[in-house]
């Protein structure tokens, strides 16, 4: 099921997808996605824990997206959307806890950006699965937006991390729960 996210965050100024297809179902490759922890991946959960301190190491990413400073936007069988706002490029790390799906939509402080973090399962053409990881962000306004520009050289060198490790992970999981 992939959830519509142009409902939570239309036109955004950054967005990266990664996709990585399994020979399994779509239950047995959600369970594993579910279970792939910080310490599992290496650069990309170094890098989230200098940028959120205090997040434990063995923690699932799929616990992170659900506790603060990230807010569940929605979830439904297969898929899970979170949202965070804030001055996500500033070493200060700021980011202001927000009161779940409707604080989200109506954040506008400005000099902020929002930021998307969905996470889904669909159905393959060939009858397996893919785990899909879509990231967007969008600033509030004028000063967000040089914010939001100013991360993007980061997001570009290392977006690839989040299918290179994490997905990758949650793929081998998957499969060899199956046997395969």
């Amino acid at each position: 099921m992939r959830p519509d996210l142009d409902h939570w965050l239309a036109d955004p100024a950054i967005c990266v997808r990664h996709r990585r297809e399994a020979d399994v179902g779509e239950a047995e490759l959600w369970h594993a996605a579910r279970t792939v922890r910080i310490d599992e991946t290496r650069v990309l959960g170094r890098l989230l824990r200098w940028r959120i301190p205090g997040t434990p190491a063995s923690i699932p990413y799929d616990e992170l997206f659900r506790e603060p400073p990230f807010a569940v936007l929605e979830e439904a069988d297969g898929a899970l959307v979170s949202g965070l706002v804030g001055r996500i490029w500033t070493l200060r790390r700021d980011y202001p806890l927000i009161a779940g799906a409707e604080g989200f939509r109506s954040w506008s402080t400005s000099g902020t950006a929002r930021v998307v973090f969905a996470n889904w399962v669909e159905r393959t053409d060939a009858g397996g699965a893919a785990l899909v990881s879509e990231t967007r962000v969008r600033a509030t306004d004028r000063e967000g937006y040089v914010g939001v520009s100013a991360v993007r050289p980061l997001v570009s060198a290392f977006h690839s991390l989040i299918g290179r490790e994490a997905l990758d992970i949650a793929v081998r999981r998957a499969q060899a729960g199956a046997g395969l």
